[in-house]
Protein backbone atom coordinates (compact mmCIF):
# COMPACT_ATOMS: atom_id res chain seq x y z
CA UNK A 1 0.00 0.00 0.00
CA UNK A 2 1.45 3.50 -1.08
CA UNK A 3 0.31 6.93 1.06
CA UNK A 4 0.65 10.04 -0.88
CA UNK A 5 -1.09 13.06 -0.38
CA UNK A 6 -1.81 15.92 -3.23
CA UNK A 7 -2.05 19.48 -2.90
CA UNK A 8 -5.34 20.80 -2.74
CA UNK A 9 -7.06 23.26 -4.53
CA UNK A 10 -6.75 26.16 -1.71
CA UNK A 11 -3.21 25.54 -1.51
CA UNK A 12 -2.78 26.01 -5.07
CA UNK A 13 -5.16 28.50 -5.65
CA UNK A 14 -2.50 30.82 -2.72
CA UNK A 15 0.52 29.34 -5.36
CA UNK A 16 2.26 31.77 -7.78
CA UNK A 17 0.68 30.61 -10.75
CA UNK A 18 2.72 31.90 -13.68
CA UNK A 19 6.03 30.98 -13.29
CA UNK A 20 4.75 27.52 -11.19
CA UNK A 21 2.72 26.68 -14.81
CA UNK A 22 5.55 27.43 -16.88
CA UNK A 23 8.09 24.68 -14.82
CA UNK A 24 5.11 22.41 -14.25
CA UNK A 25 5.27 22.25 -18.54
CA UNK A 26 8.69 21.16 -18.33
CA UNK A 27 8.11 18.31 -16.59
CA UNK A 28 9.06 15.40 -18.87
CA UNK A 29 8.57 11.34 -18.05
CA UNK A 30 7.86 11.84 -14.78
CA UNK A 31 9.55 8.97 -12.55
CA UNK A 32 7.51 8.30 -9.48
CA UNK A 33 8.37 8.28 -6.21
CA UNK A 34 5.96 7.90 -3.56
CA UNK A 35 6.30 9.28 0.12
CA UNK A 36 5.99 5.74 1.49
CA UNK A 37 5.57 2.46 0.00
CA UNK A 38 4.19 -0.42 2.72
CA UNK A 39 4.61 -2.94 0.21
CA UNK A 40 8.54 -2.85 0.01
CA UNK A 41 8.45 -2.85 4.08
CA UNK A 42 6.12 -5.87 4.30
CA UNK A 43 6.32 -8.08 1.00
CA UNK A 44 9.59 -9.66 2.56
CA UNK A 45 8.05 -10.39 5.75
CA UNK A 46 4.52 -11.58 4.12
CA UNK A 47 5.06 -15.75 5.08
CA UNK A 48 5.77 -14.69 8.88
CA UNK A 49 2.81 -12.46 9.62
CA UNK A 50 0.53 -14.62 7.31
CA UNK A 51 1.64 -17.10 10.03
CA UNK A 52 1.24 -14.88 13.29
CA UNK A 53 -2.36 -13.75 12.07
CA UNK A 54 -3.77 -17.07 11.31
CA UNK A 55 -2.40 -17.96 14.94
CA UNK A 56 -4.37 -15.51 16.19
CA UNK A 57 -7.20 -16.42 14.53
CA UNK A 58 -7.16 -19.78 15.43
CA UNK A 59 -6.65 -19.28 18.97
CA UNK A 60 -10.03 -17.36 19.49
CA UNK A 61 -7.77 -14.49 21.86
CA UNK A 62 -8.60 -11.45 19.80
CA UNK A 63 -8.22 -8.97 22.79
CA UNK A 64 -5.19 -8.72 25.05
CA UNK A 65 -3.96 -12.39 23.93
CA UNK A 66 -0.86 -13.74 24.83
CA UNK A 67 1.06 -11.70 22.62
CA UNK A 68 0.03 -8.54 23.93
CA UNK A 69 1.98 -9.26 26.71
CA UNK A 70 4.96 -10.75 24.68
CA UNK A 71 5.26 -7.08 22.76
CA UNK A 72 5.08 -5.60 26.02
CA UNK A 73 7.87 -6.78 27.27
CA UNK A 74 9.84 -6.37 23.84
CA UNK A 75 9.21 -2.86 23.70
CA UNK A 76 9.68 -2.14 27.12
CA UNK A 77 13.38 -4.17 26.40
CA UNK A 78 13.80 -2.44 23.12
CA UNK A 79 13.36 1.15 25.05
CA UNK A 80 15.38 0.32 28.13
CA UNK A 81 12.56 1.01 30.53
CA UNK A 82 11.21 -1.90 33.21
CA UNK A 83 7.63 -1.88 32.05
CA UNK A 84 5.21 -1.75 28.81
CA UNK A 85 1.53 -0.87 28.85
CA UNK A 86 -0.31 -1.43 25.95
CA UNK A 87 -3.25 0.38 24.51
CA UNK A 88 -5.26 1.16 21.25
CA UNK A 89 -2.84 4.16 19.76
CA UNK A 90 -0.33 6.91 20.28
CA UNK A 91 -3.12 9.11 21.10
CA UNK A 92 -4.72 7.11 24.08
CA UNK A 93 -1.15 6.60 24.64
CA UNK A 94 -0.81 10.16 25.69
CA UNK A 95 -4.08 10.38 27.46
CA UNK A 96 -3.82 7.71 29.66
CA UNK A 97 0.00 9.05 30.96
CA UNK A 98 -2.19 12.23 32.10
CA UNK A 99 -4.65 10.18 33.29
CA UNK A 100 -2.22 8.41 35.54
CA UNK A 101 -0.82 11.59 36.55
CA UNK A 102 -4.04 12.61 37.87
CA UNK A 103 -3.56 15.73 35.39
CA UNK A 104 -7.30 17.41 36.13
CA UNK A 105 -9.03 20.99 35.60
CA UNK A 106 -6.74 23.71 36.55
CA UNK A 107 -3.74 22.20 35.97
CA UNK A 108 -1.00 23.70 33.19
CA UNK A 109 0.84 21.42 30.84
CA UNK A 110 3.62 22.58 28.87
CA UNK A 111 3.79 21.12 25.09
CA UNK A 112 5.14 22.30 22.17
CA UNK A 113 2.83 24.08 19.28
CA UNK A 114 4.75 22.43 16.62
CA UNK A 115 3.88 18.18 16.77
CA UNK A 116 0.57 16.58 16.00
CA UNK A 117 -2.37 17.47 17.43
CA UNK A 118 -2.79 14.58 20.08
CA UNK A 119 0.16 15.89 22.16
CA UNK A 120 -2.00 18.54 22.99
CA UNK A 121 -5.59 17.48 22.87
CA UNK A 122 -5.23 14.95 25.54
CA UNK A 123 -4.22 17.67 27.94
CA UNK A 124 -7.46 19.31 26.83
CA UNK A 125 -9.71 16.62 27.45
CA UNK A 126 -8.81 16.15 30.82
CA UNK A 127 -9.90 19.85 31.79
CA UNK A 128 -6.34 21.01 31.97
CA UNK A 129 -4.75 23.70 29.91
CA UNK A 130 -1.76 23.15 27.42
CA UNK A 131 0.62 26.04 27.83
CA UNK A 132 2.31 26.27 24.07
CA UNK A 133 6.22 26.85 23.66
CA UNK A 134 8.31 27.79 20.69
CA UNK A 135 10.89 25.22 19.11
CA UNK A 136 14.56 25.28 18.86
CA UNK A 137 14.52 26.23 14.79
CA UNK A 138 17.63 23.89 14.02
CA UNK A 139 15.91 20.66 15.01
CA UNK A 140 12.24 21.52 15.69
CA UNK A 141 12.01 20.46 19.04
CA UNK A 142 10.87 22.01 21.95
CA UNK A 143 13.20 25.12 23.53
CA UNK A 144 14.34 24.31 27.18
CA UNK A 145 15.32 27.78 27.65
CA UNK A 146 11.44 29.07 26.72
CA UNK A 147 9.95 25.91 29.14
CA UNK A 148 11.50 27.22 31.71
CA UNK A 149 10.05 30.67 31.29
CA UNK A 150 6.52 29.34 31.00
CA UNK A 151 6.92 27.48 34.53
CA UNK A 152 4.43 28.71 36.77
CA UNK A 153 2.56 27.08 40.29
CA UNK A 154 0.00 25.64 38.13
CA UNK A 155 2.45 23.43 35.83
CA UNK A 156 2.09 19.95 36.85
CA UNK A 157 3.98 18.20 33.41
CA UNK A 158 5.89 18.50 30.76
CA UNK A 159 5.47 16.93 26.87
CA UNK A 160 8.76 17.59 24.94
CA UNK A 161 7.83 15.33 21.93
CA UNK A 162 10.95 13.48 20.00
CA UNK A 163 9.91 15.20 16.50
CA UNK A 164 10.70 13.47 13.14
CA UNK A 165 12.56 10.65 14.80
CA UNK A 166 14.99 13.38 17.10
CA UNK A 167 14.87 13.55 21.04
CA UNK A 168 14.73 16.62 22.40
CA UNK A 169 17.06 18.26 24.63
CA UNK A 170 16.00 15.68 27.76
CA UNK A 171 18.69 16.16 30.14
CA UNK A 172 17.98 19.96 30.20
CA UNK A 173 14.41 19.02 30.35
CA UNK A 174 14.26 16.82 33.39
CA UNK A 175 16.85 18.79 35.27
CA UNK A 176 14.04 21.41 34.96
CA UNK A 177 11.38 19.01 36.35
CA UNK A 178 13.31 17.85 39.13
CA UNK A 179 14.17 21.34 39.83
CA UNK A 180 10.92 22.04 39.94
CA UNK A 181 8.80 18.47 41.07
CA UNK A 182 7.18 18.58 37.32
CA UNK A 183 6.16 14.93 35.75
CA UNK A 184 7.76 14.62 32.32
CA UNK A 185 6.05 12.60 29.36
CA UNK A 186 7.87 12.01 26.34
CA UNK A 187 5.76 12.04 22.94
CA UNK A 188 7.95 9.34 21.00
CA UNK A 189 5.29 8.63 18.65
CA UNK A 190 7.67 8.95 16.00
CA UNK A 191 11.08 7.95 17.57
CA UNK A 192 11.43 4.37 18.39
CA UNK A 193 14.97 3.46 18.95
CA UNK A 194 16.00 7.18 19.38
CA UNK A 195 19.06 7.72 21.82
CA UNK A 196 20.58 10.44 23.00
CA UNK A 197 23.80 9.30 24.87
CA UNK A 198 23.37 5.44 25.87
CA UNK A 199 19.46 6.19 26.73
CA UNK A 200 16.64 5.17 24.31
CA UNK A 201 13.24 7.35 23.60
CA UNK A 202 11.11 5.84 26.15
CA UNK A 203 13.53 5.87 29.28
CA UNK A 204 14.17 9.31 29.60
CA UNK A 205 11.08 10.95 31.43
CA UNK A 206 8.47 9.18 33.74
CA UNK A 207 6.72 7.96 30.58
CA UNK A 208 7.13 7.51 27.42
CA UNK A 209 4.39 7.26 24.81
CA UNK A 210 4.55 5.21 21.72
CA UNK A 211 2.64 5.20 18.22
CA UNK A 212 1.97 1.98 15.95
CA UNK A 213 0.08 3.87 13.41
CA UNK A 214 1.38 2.30 9.76
CA UNK A 215 3.09 5.49 8.76
CA UNK A 216 5.09 5.16 11.92
CA UNK A 217 8.58 3.38 12.01
CA UNK A 218 7.38 0.47 13.29
CA UNK A 219 4.08 0.58 12.21
CA UNK A 220 1.13 -2.08 12.59
CA UNK A 221 -1.79 -3.19 10.14
CA UNK A 222 -3.83 -0.84 11.77
CA UNK A 223 -3.66 1.73 15.07
CA UNK A 224 -2.12 1.16 18.25
CA UNK A 225 0.29 2.34 20.91
CA UNK A 226 2.74 1.41 24.29
CA UNK A 227 3.63 3.05 27.34
CA UNK A 228 6.89 2.58 28.88
CA UNK A 229 7.56 3.34 32.02
CA UNK A 230 9.80 1.99 35.32
CA UNK A 231 7.83 3.04 37.59
CA UNK A 232 6.07 0.18 38.93
CA UNK A 233 3.25 1.96 40.50
CA UNK A 234 2.13 4.29 37.33
CA UNK A 235 2.38 1.02 35.40
CA UNK A 236 -0.29 -0.80 37.56
CA UNK A 237 -2.39 2.57 37.23
CA UNK A 238 -1.84 2.08 33.55
CA UNK A 239 -3.35 -1.20 33.33
CA UNK A 240 -6.16 -0.14 35.33
CA UNK A 241 -6.95 2.93 33.67
CA UNK A 242 -6.84 1.18 30.06
CA UNK A 243 -9.81 -1.17 30.91
CA UNK A 244 -12.29 1.28 32.52
CA UNK A 245 -10.61 0.86 35.63
CA UNK A 246 -11.94 -2.29 36.24
CA UNK A 247 -10.33 -4.95 38.30
CA UNK A 248 -10.93 -7.75 39.60
CA UNK A 249 -13.72 -8.30 36.38
CA UNK A 250 -16.75 -5.77 36.81
CA UNK A 251 -15.69 -4.47 40.18
CA UNK A 252 -14.36 -0.62 39.18
CA UNK A 253 -11.73 1.16 41.05
CA UNK A 254 -11.66 4.50 38.89
CA UNK A 255 -13.40 5.57 35.84
CA UNK A 256 -10.78 4.82 33.10
CA UNK A 257 -11.08 4.15 29.33
CA UNK A 258 -12.12 1.56 26.61
CA UNK A 259 -8.45 1.40 25.24
CA UNK A 260 -6.68 -2.09 24.26
CA UNK A 261 -4.63 -3.55 21.72
CA UNK A 262 -5.78 -6.43 19.45
CA UNK A 263 -3.75 -9.38 19.36
CA UNK A 264 -3.62 -9.29 15.76
CA UNK A 265 -1.68 -6.18 16.07
CA UNK A 266 0.56 -7.19 18.40
CA UNK A 267 1.41 -10.18 16.48
CA UNK A 268 2.38 -8.14 13.38
CA UNK A 269 4.93 -6.14 15.34
CA UNK A 270 6.16 -9.44 17.24
CA UNK A 271 6.94 -9.85 13.72
CA UNK A 272 8.28 -6.73 12.41
CA UNK A 273 10.59 -5.32 15.59
CA UNK A 274 12.98 -7.86 14.64
CA UNK A 275 14.07 -5.74 11.57
CA UNK A 276 13.74 -2.14 12.96
CA UNK A 277 17.41 -1.84 13.75
CA UNK A 278 18.08 -2.71 9.97
CA UNK A 279 15.25 -0.26 9.10
CA UNK A 280 16.99 2.67 11.03
CA UNK A 281 19.70 2.09 9.37
CA UNK A 282 18.72 2.23 6.13
CA UNK A 283 16.78 5.58 6.86
CA UNK A 284 19.99 7.00 8.29
CA UNK A 285 21.45 5.98 4.70
CA UNK A 286 18.57 7.50 3.04
CA UNK A 287 19.08 11.02 5.10
CA UNK A 288 22.54 11.00 4.64
CA UNK A 289 22.69 10.43 0.51
CA UNK A 290 20.14 13.10 0.64
CA UNK A 291 22.23 15.57 2.34
CA UNK A 292 25.16 14.47 -0.18
CA UNK A 293 23.15 14.69 -2.88
CA UNK A 294 21.63 18.10 -2.06
CA UNK A 295 24.97 19.23 -1.25
CA UNK A 296 26.42 18.25 -4.62
CA UNK A 297 23.61 20.35 -6.66
CA UNK A 298 24.09 23.56 -4.50
CA UNK A 299 21.13 22.86 -3.23
CA UNK A 300 22.17 23.59 0.02
CA UNK A 301 22.61 27.17 -0.76
CA UNK A 302 18.08 27.61 -1.15
CA UNK A 303 17.01 24.67 1.50
CA UNK A 304 18.12 24.25 5.10
CA UNK A 305 18.76 20.69 4.88
CA UNK A 306 17.73 18.79 8.42
CA UNK A 307 20.32 17.93 10.87
CA UNK A 308 21.09 15.60 13.62
CA UNK A 309 22.73 17.02 16.88
CA UNK A 310 26.43 15.39 18.18
CA UNK A 311 25.67 12.44 20.34
CA UNK A 312 21.85 12.12 19.09
CA UNK A 313 20.76 8.92 17.33
CA UNK A 314 18.56 10.40 14.92
CA UNK A 315 15.69 7.44 13.66
CA UNK A 316 14.43 9.77 10.94
CA UNK A 317 10.56 9.41 10.41
CA UNK A 318 11.15 12.20 8.16
CA UNK A 319 13.47 14.17 6.28
CA UNK A 320 12.17 17.76 6.73
CA UNK A 321 13.60 20.38 4.44
CA UNK A 322 13.09 24.05 4.79
CA UNK A 323 12.15 25.91 1.81
CA UNK A 324 12.23 29.76 2.09
CA UNK A 325 11.30 33.17 0.31
CA UNK A 326 7.49 31.63 -0.01
CA UNK A 327 8.39 28.94 -2.42
CA UNK A 328 7.82 25.60 -0.15
CA UNK A 329 3.96 25.72 -1.72
CA UNK A 330 5.18 26.10 -5.27
CA UNK A 331 8.03 23.56 -5.20
CA UNK A 332 5.52 20.95 -3.24
CA UNK A 333 2.86 21.47 -6.08
CA UNK A 334 5.88 21.14 -9.34
CA UNK A 335 6.89 17.59 -7.38
CA UNK A 336 3.37 16.63 -7.34
CA UNK A 337 3.38 16.87 -11.16
CA UNK A 338 6.08 14.97 -11.33
CA UNK A 339 4.14 12.63 -9.12
CA UNK A 340 7.12 12.87 -6.01
CA UNK A 341 5.14 12.38 -2.86
CA UNK A 342 6.02 15.47 -0.23
CA UNK A 343 3.84 15.98 3.05
CA UNK A 344 3.67 19.08 5.22
CA UNK A 345 4.39 18.58 9.11
CA UNK A 346 2.42 20.80 10.10
CA UNK A 347 0.91 23.62 8.20
CA UNK A 348 -0.41 25.19 11.14
CA UNK A 349 0.49 25.51 14.42
CA UNK A 350 -1.35 24.18 16.99
CA UNK A 351 -1.72 27.91 19.15
CA UNK A 352 -3.14 28.86 15.82
CA UNK A 353 -5.64 26.13 15.37
CA UNK A 354 -9.30 27.28 15.75
CA UNK A 355 -10.12 24.71 18.66
CA UNK A 356 -7.30 26.66 21.00
CA UNK A 357 -7.99 29.96 20.21
CA UNK A 358 -10.01 30.28 23.11
CA UNK A 359 -6.22 30.64 24.97
CA UNK A 360 -5.47 33.69 23.17
CA UNK A 361 -2.25 32.54 21.29
CA UNK A 362 -1.69 35.40 18.27
CA UNK A 363 0.40 35.56 15.21
CA UNK A 364 4.30 36.74 16.22
CA UNK A 365 3.65 34.86 19.81
CA UNK A 366 5.73 31.74 18.63
CA UNK A 367 7.69 32.91 15.76
CA UNK A 368 9.42 29.65 15.33
CA UNK A 369 7.35 27.79 15.66
CA UNK A 370 5.04 29.74 12.67
CA UNK A 371 8.02 30.11 10.47
CA UNK A 372 8.83 26.35 10.13
CA UNK A 373 4.99 25.69 9.56
CA UNK A 374 5.48 28.23 6.63
CA UNK A 375 8.51 26.52 5.11
CA UNK A 376 8.78 22.70 6.53
CA UNK A 377 8.45 20.21 3.52
CA UNK A 378 9.26 16.41 4.15
CA UNK A 379 10.65 14.05 1.28
CA UNK A 380 10.59 10.39 0.68
CA UNK A 381 12.84 8.19 3.04
CA UNK A 382 11.09 4.61 3.97
CA UNK A 383 13.10 1.64 3.79
CA UNK A 384 13.30 0.40 0.83
CA UNK A 385 13.85 3.61 -1.44
CA UNK A 386 16.53 3.41 -3.89
CA UNK A 387 19.36 5.66 -4.77
CA UNK A 388 17.95 6.23 -8.01
CA UNK A 389 14.50 7.33 -6.42
CA UNK A 390 16.29 9.83 -4.30
CA UNK A 391 18.26 10.97 -7.13
CA UNK A 392 14.87 11.60 -9.03
CA UNK A 393 14.06 13.91 -6.06
CA UNK A 394 16.61 15.75 -6.26
CA UNK A 395 17.40 16.35 -9.78
CA UNK A 396 13.35 17.34 -10.03
CA UNK A 397 13.84 19.81 -7.15
CA UNK A 398 17.14 21.52 -8.85
CA UNK A 399 15.09 21.61 -11.83
CA UNK A 400 12.63 24.15 -10.00
CA UNK A 401 15.44 26.09 -8.68
CA UNK A 402 17.69 26.14 -11.04
CA UNK A 403 16.58 25.32 -14.56
CA UNK A 404 16.05 22.28 -16.82
CA UNK A 405 19.41 22.78 -17.82
CA UNK A 406 19.91 21.90 -14.31
CA UNK A 407 22.33 18.75 -13.23
CA UNK A 408 23.37 17.60 -10.06
CA UNK A 409 26.91 16.70 -11.42
CA UNK A 410 27.66 20.23 -12.23
CA UNK A 411 28.36 23.47 -10.49
CA UNK A 412 25.29 24.98 -9.88
CA UNK A 413 23.66 27.61 -11.75
CA UNK A 414 21.62 30.82 -10.39
CA UNK A 415 18.76 30.01 -8.56
CA UNK A 416 16.11 31.58 -11.11
CA UNK A 417 13.61 33.33 -8.58
CA UNK A 418 16.78 34.88 -6.58
CA UNK A 419 16.67 38.20 -9.65
CA UNK A 420 16.45 41.78 -8.68
CA UNK A 421 15.12 42.03 -5.14
CA UNK A 422 15.43 38.43 -4.36
CA UNK A 423 19.29 38.69 -5.22
CA UNK A 424 19.62 40.64 -1.96
CA UNK A 425 17.83 37.36 -0.02
CA UNK A 426 20.62 34.76 -1.36
CA UNK A 427 22.65 34.81 1.28
CA UNK A 428 19.24 34.36 4.28
CA UNK A 429 17.41 31.73 2.78
CA UNK A 430 18.43 28.86 4.79
CA UNK A 431 18.89 31.27 7.51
Amino acid sequence: MEIKEEMTAETAMKTPQTSTETRIDHVAAPTRVPLLDMERELGPLMADLVEATARVLASGRYVFGPECGELESSIAQYCGAEFGVACASGSDALLLALMALDIKPGDEVIVPSFTFFATASAVTRLGATPVFVDIDPATFNIDPHLVEVSLTARTKAIIPVHLFGQCADMDSITQLARQHGIFVIEDAAQAIGARTGDRSAGSLGDLGCFSFYPTKNLGGCGDGGMITTSNEALASRLRLLRGHGMHPRYFHQAVGINSRLDTIQAAILQVKLPHLPAWTRERQSNAARYDQMFRVAGLDQVLTLPMARDGYHHVWNQYTVRVADQQRDALRLYLSAAEIGTEIYYPVPLHRQECFSYLGYNDGDLPDTERAAGEVMSLPIFPGLTEKEQQTVVDRIARFFFGAEATTSSSPARPKYLTGKGAARENTATS
